[in-house]
């Protein structure tokens, strides 16, 4: 562990805390444009984050805030330092990376600031910075060790080629992915991503996080992927990614996963594609853990937008009654089946799962959009659900949630 920081620093750090009320988005936006003013530093990034919502430095910013509310009792941010950590080695981000956030996180405070960050403060935050970065760095460096001596495991970017490509539904398609040197890969833990170097023509190098949809198998993965509006790498991969093509991967990564030791029935709800890292929860169930009883709750918008139903139908008939699957279509279409192509219509709600779902024993297992999320995370919690039996994913940097 880093040596603790002093009572002043803290106090000063504390003190800034109506500043990064205030101005907090503002400091984390100029600390990206001082950043990425270095093509090599703004590769490293996801930037489907930082376009006209900004969803980074909005995330950032919140966190920031978080820090030093907290930087008493930094305990209370273990599992937010988790994720971060997760994340930052799918991007392959390493120690000598971190100088060039501090010297843009500080630069960022003095800018907006300006005479309030004192020579004192900016010292100040700089000792707060340098002490979480030596909690994330030791913590990555046992990551990265993980991940090198596990049976196929690998650090950095791994060469790949798609063997498979199918549609799923009218926006989602899946692509089985092998390894191009023939070898094995590390056998991920159902829930956890992968993240991809994507170079296509005319754009800087591209990175994204894609959930495993496939139970662990040692030889390949599967990654389901919607078709996003203007999604420059979904709509590459729908389009041009064709069996043969090559992909750069980083190892699994991510703490939304099922224990191998869980006892516990389960809940896998879900919302449009999120529910590829609950396929991969459900299929490692039907291999691995016949026995466990597990409830599968996925809603979407209607038939066209339904992905692998036939698939979940298939492993809830053959788990003995152990996995039940229910289906909710928000506005069927008049060729859409009650009772063979959805059970419910409308949305999933906290009282459904109440009157439907063991909630007194159950652990929740949750990934779809922020709407979606918002409203479950906070009713499961409001209708009595212990805070470590709900378990979440969010596609992209969990600003809200955080903050919240």
């Amino acid at each position: 562990m880093p040596q603790e920081l002093s009572e002043r620093t803290i106090a000063l750090v504390k003190a800034t805390v109506p500043a990064l009320e205030a101005h907090g988005l503002a400091i984390t936006r100029r600390m990206y444009e001082r950043m990425f003013q270095d093509e090599a530093i703004r590769d490293l990034f996801n930037q489907s984050h930082h376009g006209e919502a900004g969803s980074q430095p909005k995330a950032l910013a919140a966190a920031i805030l978080a820090y030093a509310r907290n930087i008493e009792g930094l305990a209370a941010l273990a599992p937010a330092v988790e994720r971060i950590a997760q994340k930052h080695v799918g991007l392959n981000i390493l120690p000598e990376h971190y100088p060039h956030v501090a010297e843009a996180l500080l630069g960022a405070i003095g800018d907006v600031l300006g005479e309030a960050a004192t020579e004192e403060i900016l010292v100040a935050w700089g000792e707060a910075y340098w002490y979480l970065a030596e909690v994330l760095i030791a913590r990555e460096r046992l990551i990265y060790r993980g991940l090198a001596e596990a049976p196929g495991g690998w650090t950095g970017w791994r060469d790949f080629a798609v063997a498979e490509k199918r549609p799923e539904s009218a926006v989602i398609a899946s692509f089985v992915l092998r390894p191009a040197d023939g070898g094995p890969v590390l056998r991920h833990r159902p829930g956890q991503y992968l993240t991809f170097w994507i170079d296509i023509p005319g754009q800087h190098p591209l990175k994204r996080n894609y959930s495993v949809s496939s139970a662990p198998n040692g030889e390949s993965y599967r990654i389901s992927v919607k078709r996003e509006p203007r999604g420059v790498v979904s709509g590459w991969l729908h389009d041009s990614a064709e069996p043969g093509t090559a992909l750069k991967v980083a190892p699994p990564a991510g703490e939304f996963f099922l224990r191998q030791a869980q006892a516990r029935p389960v809940v896998l709800a879900s919302g449009g594609v999120g529910l590829t890292p609950l396929m991969s929860m459900l299929e490692t169930i039907a291999a691995e853990r016949p026995g466990l009883a597990a409830h599968w709750v996925h809603g979407t918008r209607d038939g066209a937008t339904h992905a692998m139903g036939a698939r979940v139908r298939a492993l809830a008939a053959g788990s003995g009654g152990a996995v039940r699957a229910t289906t909710f279509y928000e506005r069927p279409r008049p060729g859409d089946r009650r009772g063979e192509h959805y059970d419910e219509a409308g949305l999933i709600g906290v009282g459904w799962l109440e009157r439907n779902t063991p909630m007194g024993e159950a652990d929740y297992f949750l990934c779809g959009p922020k709407p979606f999320l918002r409203a479950l995370v906070g009713g499961l919690a409001r209708a009595g659900v212990a805070a470590d039996r709900i378990h979440h994913e969010f596609f992209g940097p969990a600003d809200e949630l955080l903050a919240a």
